[in-house]
């Protein structure tokens, strides 16, 4: 590896946001970084500003790249293989780092046990450089799993958005799959298989990420983006039941709720393929779905 760190930018349509990252890392106390940005389609200016930027005189490396949309997850994808950092550390492009973000990371990651399965570190992410909404650990670390993000694996759930680095060569061999006509899949893909195959993660409580939710960003968008990519959304459903040991009674809530969304969108064949199950499952499910609505309308119609 050439560089220590790969600050791995995806970039859409945010050239309005990008300067305070930009600065941001100009800020920085640690040097051996690169920073690699794989524009994702954008057609606001992005690319100029960048040209621009490359010509200043930086003490790190700028790498721009354009490609055709298809959402964060295949610009990752994109990144992993352009990367030539040893650590991979994904900073969107509406947030910014501390100013000793990098020298912090940098620390924690040398400090990890060779002999044990570590597959990065995980700093917090703030609202400011002080404050976070995100739960404080007991200890200057914890060493868990990634599914330990969810209150069905732990009675202390990793919460909230978190600044995940991960260490290159491991993160590439856990790419995200590429769906025909959908642009989303969540990150937790990729970090639940990591997680389930043994990998842990060293989860610091100091604040490197500060972050700011803009009204069309993908944290605000909510479930939608989730529904909107229904092989992408069903994956991840499917995988966290199976990795999660979920109940057969959890997993038909699962299944109701995914068929909820998805019915009229793709066939009953589609849905039960998405999440793993039968298609007899999800005629019942269709059963239930009907009377439910049936019984709805007809308390609503008695108190009009």
């Amino acid at each position: 590896m050439k560089y220590k760190i790969t600050i791995f930018t995806p970039t859409y349509n945010r050239a309005h946001t990008l300067e305070r990252l930009y600065k941001s890392l100009q800020a920085q106390s640690f040097k051996d970084f690169e920073w690699l940005v794989i524009d994702d389609g954008s057609s606001d200016g992005t690319k100029t500003l960048f040209e621009k930027w490359k010509s200043e005189e930086n003490f790190f490396p700028i790498h721009y790249f354009f490609k055709t949309n298809g959402g964060k997850h295949s610009a990752i994808n994109c990144g992993l293989d352009k990367a030539k950092g040893e650590l991979f550390f994904t900073a969107d492009s509406d947030d910014y780092l501390t100013n000793n973000a990098l020298q912090k990371i940098t620390g924690w990651a040398n400090t990890l046990p060779v002999d044990e399965k570590f597959a990065g570190v995980v700093g917090n992410w703030g609202s400011t450089p002080n404050e976070t909404v995100n739960t404080i650990f007991n200890g200057k670390y914890r060493d868990a799993s990634l599914l330990e993000r969810y209150p069905e694996m732990t009675d202390v759930p990793i919460d909230g958005e978190r600044a995940f680095v991960f260490f290159t060569a491991i993160h590439r061999r856990y790419r995200y799959p590429e769906f025909e006509n959908e642009n989303f899949m969540t990150e937790a893909v990729a970090w639940n298989r990591m997680a389930y195959d043994g990998y842990k993660m060293r989860v610091y409580n100091d604040i490197i990420y500060v972050y700011k939710f803009l009204p069309k960003g993908l944290t605000l968008s909510g479930s939608k983006i989730f529904i909107d990519n229904p092989k992408g959304y069903g994956l991840w459903l499917k995988e966290k039941a199976a990795f999660c040991n979920y109940s057969v009674g959890k997993k038909i809530i699962m299944y109701y709720s995914y068929f909820s969304t998805q019915n009229k969108r793709i066939s009953s064949k589609e849905i039960a393929n998405n999440i793993g199950t039968t298609r007899y499952v999800i005629s019942v499910l269709a059963i239930l779905y009907a009377l439910k609505n049936f019984y709805n309308l007809k308390i609503k119609k008695i108190f009009r």
